[in-house]
């Protein structure tokens, strides 16, 4: 019986919005950085892919966010990077993908509890209020445990917030890596939310059995 529903969230829950280039150039524009969005957007996956972790953790560090900025913006200021990290916990800079609420409340509607595991940093949480998505009944961020998914603590914070057994538990996410095999790792019950093959939350959903 599954009695929790975790949701992984950049990726399964929102999108940067429009892009992530369309947000640093215009973020840059106000710094007198003047760079095309698909310029941006290349040199961004560019960086995410080939910067090292710092201090074990990549995306849950800020210091590894303002390395990737300054790797992937040339040109980038202090400034530039203060005011591009901020942006990213306002809700213009994000969309939620629209199926999502819809899947939230049938959730909640089986009699399971909602939460998220995200490998994420410390604008999450303000984030999240921001869009409106700040119910949750256990939330569990890298940047506050210390280590990012697949690892098996990551999982194990999240059972023990939720009060369940791995057995009783499901994990949904866009990332096989991560999201699929970390939480089969330890004995959850796991669902890909493959977007790029034109799957959506509500399809995934559908997929978890009784």
């Amino acid at each position: 019986m599954i009695r929790a529903a975790f949701f992984d969230v950049g990726g399964t829950l929102v999108r940067p919005w429009p892009s992530v280039g369309e947000v640093y150039a215009r973020v840059g524009a106000r710094h007198g950085i003047v760079r095309e969005p698909a310029e941006l957007e290349a040199a961004f996956r560019a960086a995410w892919k080939q910067l090292p972790a710092v201090g074990g953790l990549t995306s849950s560090s800020r210091e590894w966010w303002r390395q990737l900025v300054f790797a992937a913006v040339p040109g980038a200021t202090d400034g530039y990077f203060e005011d591009l990290y901020a942006e990213f916990t306002r809700a213009e800079a994000w969309q939620i993908f629209p199926e999502v609420p819809a899947v939230l409340a049938a959730v909640r509607a089986r009699g399971a509890q909602v939460g998220l595991i995200s490998n994420w940093d410390e604008r999450l949480r303000p984030l999240l209020a921001n869009l409106g998505l700040g119910e949750w009944d256990s939330v569990t961020i890298s940047c506050e445990v210390g280590v990012e998914k697949p690892a098996a603590e990551m999982f194990g914070a999240a059972l023990r917030a939720a009060g369940v057994a791995a057995a009783e538990a499901v994990h949904l996410g866009d990332s096989v890596t991560e999201d699929v095999r970390g939480a089969e790792a330890v004995g959850m019950h796991a669902v890909w939310v493959d977007r790029t093959g034109g799957d959506d939350l509500r399809a995934a959903w559908a997929r978890v059995g009784d």
